[in-house]
């Protein structure tokens, strides 16, 4: 007995202890949706184009392949993109294709089909059945890469894939795969090893049962890279893919790599290859027998980890594209290449496509976007609207009061930008800069003085760059007599010091130190890497001689430094990541280091993208792990209390499929964390101990590093294909750390600056970028005014809400007997529901704006414009029912949250203080704005009469129309009425001069005088879009106004009481009902 009772004693305490952790574990879900990322851009240096579909018979749509950044595609020829493929699994692209019978079916293999050192991974096939609207991940999710996707033309449901299979790891989803159901199952048809995949497949445009396929195997670790081997080879099959035969007569001996194939579409029995062998076989390769024999026709090919395909022109046999890092043609099937015209194009093409019906006409893509040309590359048109750049670093300035954005890209050097600007367009391409060419790479920005900018391209080539003059001086480190040579990283690690700007530390395999700008340097450590000969280390699980195809091409030396951090808290503390796995620290300023190896729960020689020294601790600092390049998409961060001697991961729940490259810290709450992941953005309120992913706004998508830029709390994100986002104002998430669970609260409102954009385009109803047209792209601006957020715990539901819930549960059971009832529905349709508005008050507790609102339950996000009504005229339809006014006065002011519930009025809400800021850029501002706003409030009360009374004379130009009817129609009423009216009508013409100018010298040309509503918009007009005093002229015009406005309006109510009489006598005989009055009604 007392076993049993203590048997339910410790079920009970473990079901209280459940309970109790699941209720945290409810509470540690905070809503982060309101926290939405911008996008800026840039676009003026795009991104990597892997593959273009164009709809066969409308050409002006096509669909674009970007292979860090998912599908765009264009119905209007390229002058607007869309972006089709947000929020799937993957980002990477590897082929975009159309139903060659349905091109409203679109496919989609995921995970780039280059080998690259910065190739994204995918997760599969994907398929769209309504132009790209909408996406099916159809299978092969260990596929990693896809180089091509084929649909049967004579059958769709048959579709063959080449799966190139991972590139970092052995297995997966490898070879061809073949489906009969239109994608729904899949069957491997062609398999070699765990090492190799099929690269390329091509189809016989006579015969579907007919392909050929290359095959290519293949490895990339992050030390080494490995392109070819024995099973890298040419397979064809005549059946359909029940059988595959070699077809390498000609080939040369040996290991063979990579194999770009083509077919001719003019003879299809002619095939064009290129292809890697070693000993200085490598070379274009044709055969006019379909495979059966090859001859080599050059030694010209294509580097196969970046550029993989030849694009045969529809019309002339033999001609021949191959995308290079200068794009090339042959006329005579690759005897001999020369450059493809190309002046003012981005280097590195990858994909062209050529109109079959007018082969002048191309469209190419490559690391720089999307070119077009009409005349066969004479001249291009680039597509600048695509805002697909690869970042890998980003940093910002302290300009005041908007600072400016730096980082570096693939391929498209490093540059910056502003992170807003007055524009009202937005950030334009124009407002974008290069500070250093190349691929490019972490910039740092002096505190001191913004203009002061180092920059740098790939391996360490560092230069600081003047941004006021545009000069460069290279400060690359050098070495010196008898020293070894350096190994620099491709993303090498820069720092300034935030105690000296005039401080950098620089890193390679060693790290340098300078304290004069970079001017010189000196190192401050040894060799901070295991110093692993990397010949020594396995690819496809074994040691490749030097002769190996392309071995270790385009990967840097290994072993080097890849991250330095260095603690706000003390100058003398450094940290360092290497590539190989290894933290190195120092406490005193670099003279001595500690190693430190082997931390538990990290994979052993994994890449180290980011350290960072916490902000608030100097015994505390962060680690992120990257060990995708060795085949493990995992992610792995790690955090030290104690400087270095433990460490411990706060990996906690996020998503297991996700490398991640980057940590940033708060710096005033030590527990809020961000990460930046293959596929997003994560942020942590607790220390690690749980994750919210934050992706308002922002597409799946990598994310390389992130920046806190500390003044204006926000959080700046370089994205691997997207460009920047920037996150403003973040700081409400340190409410959201610091309570548990949110009251209705209005949240701390951060001070706003108040200006008016300026409109250098030229910009006017409503189109922001003026005449340039739909093909202008601008990034986003924040909005001008105050950002309210706040929390509400609960929102009554209606009737109908009420209902439908209930009857969702009744439907899952099988309950629902049938309709409400009549009574019920009625009151749905007729019930009012309480409404919600934020009050504004000024300093002195004064109602300035009432704000109607629709919130959700939990965090809502308002931005209210920071200006108070243009109350002259109302808008029923407005959120405060009349249009905005002029800006209110700097100065302090408070909000606070209520609620109406048909009765009466509640305060939901604590009253929150903020500022709103002028700064002032005014050449004349104004003396006093309380005058100007006085001015303003004079001119809002005058026009409201005005605008009134200028409405009740057109009603009365209508009612004098309504009697005249009436007249007629009442036969009982002397005709001699008429008089009246005619004289009325006079009257309202002269007083309708006055108050609208004179129409009949207009329409003819004449000059006029303004009536006096004109005068009055005139006055209101000059009052908006800038800071200046009220120009002398407005205020006479307005005591002109005025002066004769007496006159005007005591006319006016003499001809509306003359009406309301007629009208009464006109009524009382029995007329139809006329506009403004109540007919009279006797009850019998």
């Amino acid at each position: 007995m007392k076993s049993n009772i203590l048997k339910y004693c410790v079920l009970f305490f473990y079901l209280i202890l459940y309970v109790s952790l699941t209720g945290q574990q409810e509470k540690q879900k905070p809503d982060v949706s309101t926290f939405q990322f911008r996008s800026i851009g840039p676009s003026f240096m795009s991104g990597r184009i892997i593959d273009l579909a164009v709809h066969p018979d409308n050409p002006s749509v096509y669909y674009v392949g970007v292979a860090c950044g998912g599908v765009f595609k264009t119905s209007n020829a390229g002058t607007t993109f869309e972006p089709i493929f947000e929020n799937y699994g993957s980002y990477s692209i590897g082929c975009v294709q159309l139903d060659p019978n349905n091109p409203n079916v679109v496919w989609v293999g995921t995970g780039e089909a280059n080998n690259q050192r910065s190739v994204g991974y995918g997760d599969g096939i994907y398929k769209s059945m309504d132009g790209g609207k909408s996406f099916t991940n159809m299978g092969l999710q260990n596929s990693e890469h896809i180089g091509e996707i084929i649909i049967d033309p004579n059958n769709s449901d048959i579709i063959y894939v080449a799966a190139y299979g991972p590139l970092w790891s052995n297995g997966g989803d490898r070879g061809v795969y073949k489906s009969l159901d239109g994608g729904l199952t899949w069957k491997q048809v062609l398999k070699i090893s765990e090492y190799t995949g099929v690269a390329d497949i091509v189809m016989d445009p006579r015969d579907s049962k007919v392909l050929y396929a290359s095959t290519h195997q293949r490895q990339r670790k992050g030390y080494g890279y490995v392109s070819g081997g024995t099973e890298s080879s040419l397979y064809k099959t005549v059946d359909g893919v029940t059988t595959w035969t070699k077809i390498n007569k000609g080939f040369p001996s040996g290991d063979l790599g990579r194999i770009a194939i083509a077919i001719s579409p003019i003879n299809p029995d002619i095939l064009y290859i290129h292809l890697e062998a070693q000993n200085g076989q490598s070379g274009s390769y044709k055969s006019t027998d379909r495979g059966a024999s090859w001859e080599k026709m050059s030694d010209y090919s294509t580097v196969g980890l970046y550029y993989s395909k030849i694009f045969p022109d529809p019309v002339q046999l033999d001609k021949i594209y191959v995308g290079d890092v200068f794009s090339k043609y042959s006329v005579d099937g690759g005897k001999t290449f020369q450059n493809i015209p190309a002046k003012n194009v981005h280097v590195d093409n990858h994909v062209i496509w050529i109109n079959p019906k007018n082969n002048h006409h191309w469209l190419m893509g490559g690391d720089g976007g999307l070119y077009e040309t009409f005349n066969q590359g004479q001249h291009w048109d680039y597509k600048n609207t695509l805002s697909i750049t690869q970042f890998y670093r980003v940093s910002t300035d302290n300009s005041f009061p908007f600072y400016n954005i730096y980082g570096g890209t693939q391929d498209n050097s490093s540059m910056g930008g502003p992170s807003r600007t007055t524009n009202m367009a937005g950030i334009v391409n124009s407002d974008w800069f290069i500070t250093q060419g190349g691929d490019g790479f972490e910039s740092q920005v002096d505190w001191e003085n913004p203009n002061i900018v180092y920059a740098q391209s790939q391996h360490g080539n560092l230069v600081r760059f003047d941004k006021k003059s545009g000069e460069s001086v290279f400060i690359m480190p050098v070495e010196l007599e008898n020293e070894p040579a350096l190994r620099w990283n491709w993303d090498s690690p820069l720092v300034l010091s935030s105690h000296n700007a005039s401080r950098l530390y620089f890193g390679a395999n060693k790290i340098y130190k300078s304290d004069d700008k970079g001017n010189s340097w000196r190192l401050i450590s040894p060799d901070v890497t295991r110093q692993i000969d990397r010949n020594t280390l396995p690819i496809m699980d074994k040691i490749w001689s030097v002769d190996a195809i392309m071995k270790n091409s385009s990967t840097s030396i290994f072993g080097q430094s890849t991250s330095i951090s260095e603690s706000t808290i003390d100058e003398n503390i450094l940290y360092v990541g290497t590539d190989d796995g290894l933290i190195q620290t120092t406490v005193d300023g670099g003279k001595t280091w500690t190693k430190i190896d082997n931390i538990p729960g990290a994979p052993a020689m994994s890449y180290i993208p980011q350290i960072i020294c916490s902000n608030h601790d100097k015994n505390v600092a962060y680690v992120v792990f990257n060990h995708h390049r060795y085949g493990d998409y995992k992610p792995y961060v790690f955090r030290t209390k104690d400087g270095g001697k433990t460490w411990t991961s706060i990996a906690a729940d996020l998503p297991v499929r996700g490398s991640l490259y980057t940590i940033a810290e708060d710096h005033v709450n030590a527990d809020i964390l961000f990460v930046g992941s293959d596929f997003g953005v994560f942020v942590t309120l607790n220390g690690g101990k749980s994750w919210h992913a934050v992706k308002s706004g922002i597409p799946v998508i990598a994310i390389k590093d992130l920046e806190i830029q500390k003044r204006e709390n926000d959080l700046v994100v370089a994205t691997f294909g997207r460009g920047f986002y920037v996150l403003d104002d973040y700081s409400n998430l340190r409410v959201l750390a610091k309570e548990e669970e949110l009251k209705n609260k209005i949240l701390p409102v951060k001070a706003a600056w108040i200006f008016h954009e300026s409109n250098p385009l030229g910009a006017w109803g409503g189109a922001k970028v003026g005449t340039m047209g739909d093909g202008f792209w601008s990034g986003e601006n924040p909005p001008i005014g105050v950002v309210i957020r706040y929390n509400l715990t609960d929102i009554p539901k209606t009737i109908k809400e009420r209902r439908t819930e209930s009857e969702k549960e009744m439907i899952k059971k099988g309950t629902l007997k049938g309709y409400p009832s009549k009574d019920s529905l009625i009151a749905e349709d007729l019930e009012q529901m309480p409404f919600y508005f934020l009050t504004i008050y000024d300093n002195a507790g004064n109602v300035i704006r009432r704000n109607k609102q629709k919130p959700k339950k939990g965090i809502n996000k308002y931005v209210w414009d920071a200006k108070a009504l243009a109350d002259h005229t109302l808008k029923p339809d407005a959120e405060s029912g009349a249009a905005s006014g002029l800006f209110v006065l700097p100065g302090s002011y408070s909000v606070e949250l209520n609620m109406f519930d048909g009765e009466k009025t509640t305060t939901l809400t604590n009253r929150e203080t903020f500022e709103i800021k002028n700064p002032g850029w005014a050449t004349l501002p104004a003396q006093d704005l309380v005058k100007v706003q006085n001015f303003a409030n004079e001119c809002n009360d005058f026009a409201r009469v005005v605008y009134g009374t200028n409405s009740h004379l057109q009603y009365l130009k209508e009612t004098v129309k309504n009697l005249k009817a009436g007249v007629l129609v009442s036969l009982k009423t002397d005709m001699d009425v008429t008089a009246k009216l005619y004289k009325a009508e006079k009257s309202i013409q002269d007083l309708d001069i006055e108050l609208n100018g004179n129409s009949s010298l207009e329409k003819r040309y004449f000059e006029a005088l303004p009536g006096l509503v004109s005068r009055i918009s005139t006055i209101l007009y000059s009052m908006y879009g800038h800071s200046s005093d009220i120009p002398a002229t407005q205020k006479k015009s307005l005591k002109l106004a005025k002066s004769g406005f007496d006159v005007i309006y005591k006319k006016i109510k003499e001809v509306d009481e003359e009406l309301k009489l007629v009208q009464k006598d006109i009524e009382a005989a029995g007329v139809p009902y006329i506009k403004g009055s109540l007919p009279a009604y006797r009850p019998e």
